[in-house]
């Protein structure tokens, strides 16, 4: 994404201040309060999306185990779709790193008698894996239309800019504008709350993907590009073989009558959502209907296999630099544990940060992390290639190590760097292995393939 001058002007002045903040490290992320924290943080980022508010969610291994104590795989399988129902509220920790995929599924799979009564939740934790997979396959390209969409119109049809009535929860629909302010407020949706104000802002709305998506990953704790977009390409139809709807009767009842019973339009008979879905899809999506009897079919997505690996064993020598990331924030980690003592860095990314105006609830979770984490860490802010090397140069290093990930940004910014210091990158451990590897073009191709393995506890070397 482009930076607007305005964007650039304040990456500059970040820039600048962060060479007076070489000292800065994670131990001075201890405050007396998460208020306190807040205050800090936007301080040092102060180009932050304006956010009052602190988040629910508390950063760091220490909650992240705390919650993944209290997950209950049976009670999710029965009640996971009810906004009062027993979900795991584990993604956050998942999609910064601060717990695997691995350990997760192990811990599922320990409390039920029988693994079957883990099923659906171990299928839940394959989603990730699978757009995990998508996302180190496509790269930046998880922003673009996989498919033609389903619903008879093209992507002109679909306005570039959020209703502004949605950003500031005005809609007069209790429902949406709920979940507008919960996102605003907390970081955090369920995830059928996910599905239903994602399905109202394209279809409804006729807003086109990309730009809901780019709204929810600027406040969720959680906001991953590829469970984020892939979710709403899945919503929209460009990356499923039909959009997803929803009704009145299907809110009402799993949110146990929550919105509906104070909705003014529920009395006034306006609600959009009161029909079936014969109706509203006759509503939404006019032309198709009228095309029904037409012989075109949809373009099939294109083919997808196991990526390759970039790079083997790690081989470097001498002394080692830890990146800390943003997908890699466990202090229980492989690399971090065997180099405990190592040097080590993290960079608040500029590039990330402004284009994409992202929260300080976001940014307040991730430090959290960052203060649990062990060692003396470094803590920069701007590029993260020229801060990598400068962070390198500055501790006599020899070679960075890091945990692999999937974000492109951070990969081209290790390319860039790896001409000039080494980079070494360490695999977390895997949720499955298959030798024939995994057909990507749909989750029910690589759940066939990926289902014997994802039910098995994890075999220790």
């Amino acid at each position: 994404m482009n930076m607007r001058a305005e964007d650039q002007r304040v990456a500059q002045r970040g820039l600048l201040r962060a060479a007076s903040l070489q000292h800065v490290t994670n131990k001075n992320l201890h405050q007396t309060d998460r208020a306190n924290l807040s205050v800090a943080l936007r301080a040092l980022l102060f180009y932050l999306k304006d956010d009052t508010a602190v988040s629910p969610t508390l950063g760091g291994r220490k909650a992240a185990l705390e919650t993944l104590a209290n997950i209950k795989p049976e009670a999710y399988e029965r009640s996971r779709n009810y906004l009062s129902g027993d979900i795991t509220r584990l993604s956050a920790y998942l999609r910064h790193g601060v717990l695997t995929l691995a350990e997760v599924r192990d811990y599922a799979l320990q409390q039920v008698a029988d693994p079957a009564r883990a099923g659906k939740l171990v299928n839940e934790f394959a989603w990730r894996d699978y757009w995990q997979r998508l996302y180190v396959e496509l790269g930046e390209g998880i922003w673009q239309d996989r498919e033609p969409y389903k619903t008879g119109f093209t992507a002109k049809n679909y306005a570039e800019t959020l209703p502004e009535d949605i950003a500031t929860g005005t809609t007069t629909l209790t429902c949406m504008d709920s979940f507008s302010a919960d996102l605003c407020a907390t970081g955090y949706l369920h995830n059928h709350g996910r599905l239903w104000f994602a399905s109202y802002i394209v279809h409804w709305r006729r807003t086109r993907w990309q730009v809901g998506a780019r709204w929810f990953l600027q406040h969720l704790i959680d906001g991953d590009p590829a469970s984020n977009n892939l979710s709403w390409q899945w919503v929209a139809s460009t990356f499923s073989s039909q959009p997803y709807i929803f009704n009145r009767e299907n809110l009402q009842r799993y949110t146990d009558d929550t919105y509906c019973s104070r909705c003014p339009h529920a009395t006034a008979g306006t609600c959009p959502f009161d029909r079936d879905y014969e109706s509203l899809e006759q509503t939404l999506f006019p032309q198709l209907h009228r095309r029904a009897d037409s012989n075109t079919a949809p373009t099939p997505p294109a083919p997808y296999a196991e990526p390759a690996v970039r790079d083997g064993k790690p081989t470097a020598q001498g002394k080692a630099l830890l990146w800390h990331h943003t997908d890699s924030l466990n202090p229980a980690a492989p690399q971090v544990l065997a180099h405990g003592d190592a040097p080590a860095v993290f960079v608040w990314d500029t590039g990330w940060l402004i284009p994409n105006r992202i929260s300080l609830k976001r940014v307040q979770f991730i430090a959290e992390c960052l203060a649990e984490m062990p060692g003396i860490i470094d803590l920069r802010v701007g590029e993260p290639a020229d801060q990598l090397l400068a962070a390198a140069h500055a501790s006599g290093s020899d070679y960075i190590l890091a945990q692999r990930t999937p974000d492109p940004r951070l990969n081209a910014a290790a390319d860039q760097v790896s001409r000039t210091v080494p980079v070494v990158w360490v695999d977390p451990p895997p949720f499955v292995e298959s030798n024939r590897g995994f057909d990507l073009k749909r989750f029910s191709r690589y759940w066939k393939r990926a289902q014997f393995a994802a039910m098995q506890l994890t075999r220790h070397a």
